[in-house]
């Protein structure tokens, strides 16, 4: 994913010592986690959802193939193959059977090279005597079948089970889920209103403004190269400037855009008027040093797929919709791209942002220095359709600077006019005061997805525990990777998730919602969830100390079930302890040698937020991902809490004025039903409302020294 990058640094990490024919050792810890420099990177792999019809494909015979045209998309094809497959015809299909030796020739070739270039596959019709087509077809079939043969192992070594039980229940026990298939509360069909069917990170979804002859235009690219060059001047001098342009807010605490300064010392942005009346203006500025250097970055900030993978908790979906420019003789400086993305908040009370915007980046050799700037993109399409509510990129970016072993020093600005629109009053001061989606945040998160990157990427592990090999430790990081970046994206509003609120109090927060899943990579059924949002007067890193440790969380009846747990592995993410991912068995009572229950688990903290995410995970799903089968299919149910410090929120027990404390969101996900079009009735949103309420009184209870400050839910 990002390639090769210098990596210097020892990070205080924890890895696991034990028996390795077991995963129910004690563990003991090696204080010590080393990364070395010239580390590599593989992607992360992922499995595209597939239509039943078109798994179809994969189901016929290898010799079998079409002559004519192929319907559907086919696994395993890439982005230009799947260009050149057309939409399914209602005519005859005419099938050619391929000889022994063709198949032999091509099944010698498929060992060698599963993914063959146009030279190969040319010169291999020509000695067949197939036609081009033909080959890549039958590459194409060839390489689904094995995905499906794949998927099948992890079924047949799983004891036969469908797909849907491999991932046990999460171990927040609801009452039980009375579920009624024929009769649907019209009540609460009111309420719910539309609920639409997800699948964890669908992609952006085209825009007609952006299709065929919409995208700009040749006569239009010189034009987006001098906006380029204007935007890259404001912010070179955002990020090197202080007063006046920025100067301190009352407080000292924070330095705040001199709007004046700033439009007299860009007269050119008085030609982009604001997009509405109501809209305000946000601008943040931060500096940092990462543990990643200016290459590897420049390198993620312009694949939109690194982009989205390196800030999985802000950048919801994204996509690159045309590249204007790709740099000077394929170097990365004056690259020009249009992009459309959308950024998230963890929680369904903070409305999502997409914005369509350009980015462009530039190198400065004499200083040693990579820029990257977004900017909009007004007045090259006047008819675009806003989002709602209203959002425009205005130009920000980083400025980075490499330094000694691997490092960077980022400057992060961020510049938007935003629409206000009802954001509910418990988020208030934490999107008005720029946090929510400010430069701090992204800094904080770049921060410590690097150090993740860092651990993923390092080869001197010389101790693993119970993971037998690096590559099963890097598959067990990529599934908890996707864990995280599922959950993110499952409490938000991205996508256009639809949530109901149970309650019509404005001091209510809980807010459900179900989706059906017939895809690989969660359970398949009805999934109903729910996520609320808390007040605590404790401090952030409080609560997420008590959150991460698995000894003190077992504490929590509501979350244990009363059965306790215990680390197994533990692969370090980074400096602070906190930062880690964990594999812990659960003791429960029904389990025994035979009968195994595991905990995959992920805790990271930064000075803004902290995330505890877990899903249980059965052993078999475990082992074979780290005997190297492919993590993607194994089905994750992940819940967990977001913490973010908050001291703009009157104490319970003190009306006088703000204390501090920090807001707690719980995200909780049951699988409802294994029949995707089973229908939720009243019982089912009470029983997880009620269980909800639960988790939060306990929380703050033994945070208390057992005495709670919140009103138990009945």
């Amino acid at each position: 994913m990002f390639g090769d990058c210098q990596v210097l640094s020892t990070l205080g990490g924890n890895v696991m010592t034990s028996d390795h024919s077991s995963l129910f050792a004690s563990p003991i810890r090696n204080p010590n986690l080393n990364f070395i420099s010239n580390l590599s990177y593989n992607p992360f792999s992922s499995i595209i959802p597939k239509e039943e019809a078109r798994l179809q494909i994969a189901s016929k015979e290898d010799e079998m193939i079409e002559s004519g045209s192929v319907s559907g998309h086919v696994e395993g094809a890439s982005a230009d193959e799947e260009q050149d497959l057309e939409e399914p015809q209602p005519k005859k299909k005419r099938y050619h059977r391929h000889t022994a030796r063709q198949i032999q020739e091509m099944e010698a070739l498929f060992k060698e090279c599963p993914h063959p270039d146009d030279k190969q596959r040319m010169k291999l019709s020509a000695d067949l005597g197939l036609k081009p087509r033909q080959v890549k077809f039958w590459f194409q079939n060839r390489r689904t079948q094995m995905k499906l043969e794949r998927l099948s192992c992890v079924v047949s070594r799983c004891g036969g089970r469908p797909m849907h039980a491999l991932g046990p229940p999460p171990p927040l026990l609801l009452p039980s889920v009375d579920l009624d298939m024929n009769i649907y509360s019209r009540h609460f069909q009111e309420q719910m209103g539309s609920c639409t069917d997800m699948i964890p990170v669908p992609p952006m979804p085209d825009n007609s403004n952006f299709a065929g002859s919409n995208l700009i235009m040749e006569q239009d690219k010189h034009m987006a190269i001098e906006f380029a060059m204007n935007a890259m001047d404001e912010l070179m001098k955002m990020c090197q400037m202080n007063e006046p342009l920025w100067i301190p807010n009352n407080n000292g605490t924070k330095e705040m855009l001199n709007m004046e300064e700033h439009a007299k010392m860009f007269p050119w942005q008085t030609n982009l008027k604001q997009q509405h009346s109501q809209c305000r203006t946000e601008a943040t500025r931060d500096s940092a040093v990462v543990i990643m250097n200016s290459i590897t970055l420049v390198d993620a900030f312009l694949d939109v797929n690194k982009w989205k993978d390196i800030f999985p908790s802000i950048v919801s979906r994204a996509k690159t919709v045309q590249i204007i420019s790709s740099g000077i003789a394929g170097h990365a400086s004056g690259s020009l791209h249009l992009m459309h993305a959308e950024f998230q908040v963890q929680s369904p009370l903070v409305p999502t942002r997409e914005a369509h915007f350009l980015r462009y980046c530039q190198q400065n050799a004499e200083e040693g220095t990579w820029a990257i700037v977004d900017f909009p993109i007004d007045g090259f399409h006047e008819s675009l359709q806003h989002s709602f509510p209203r959002y425009r990129r205005r130009p920000s970016g980083c400025l980075i600077q490499d330094m000694p072993n691997g490092y960077s020093r980022i400057t992060w600005v961020e510049h938007a006019e935003v629409e206000d629109k009802p954001v509910h009053q418990i988020f208030n001061h934490f999107v008005n005061s720029g946090t929510a989606f400010g430069a701090q945040r992204w800094l904080a998160v770049l921060q410590q997805q690097c150090e993740r990157l860092a651990s993923l990427m390092a080869r001197n592990i010389s101790d693993l525990g119970v993971i037998p090999t690096p590559e099963a430790r890097k598959n067990l990081m990529k599934l908890s990777q996707r864990m995280i970046r599922t959950f993110c994206f499952n409490i938000s509003t991205a996508g256009g998730q639809s949530w109901t609120a149970i309650s019509d109090s404005a001091e209510d927060t809980v807010r459900i919602t179900t989706r059906k899943m017939t895809e690989p990579g969660q359970p398949g059924g009805l999934i109903l969830g729910a996520v609320s949002t808390t007040w605590l007067p404790f401090s952030h890193q409080q609560v997420f100390d008590l959150l991460r440790d698995e000894r003190r969380r077992s504490q929590l009846d509501v979350l244990s079930s009363g059965a306790s747990s215990h680390e197994v592995a533990h692969i370090a993410n980074g400096a602070h302890p906190g930062n880690c991912i964990s594999l812990l068995r659960i003791n429960a009572a029904s389990n025994s040698s035979q009968n195994v229950e595991l905990m995959l688990q992920e805790s990271s903290t930064d000075q803004f937020s902290s995330l505890v995410v877990y899903s249980t995970i059965d052993v078999d799903a475990v082992q074979l991902a780290m005997n190297g089968e492919d993590p993607s299919y194994i089905p994750l149910l992940p819940l967990g809490f977001v913490i973010t410090p908050s001291n703009t929120i009157k104490s319970p027990e003190n009306g006088n004025g703000p204390t501090s404390g920090c807001l707690l969101t719980v995200g909780l996900q049951v699988l409802a039903s294994t029949i995707p079009s089973a229908k939720i009735n009243l019982s089912n949103v009470t029983a997880i409302n009620n269980h909800i309420g639960n988790v939060v009184h306990q929380i703050s209870s033994a945070l208390n020294g057992g005495v709670s400050l919140l009103e138990p839910t009945l």
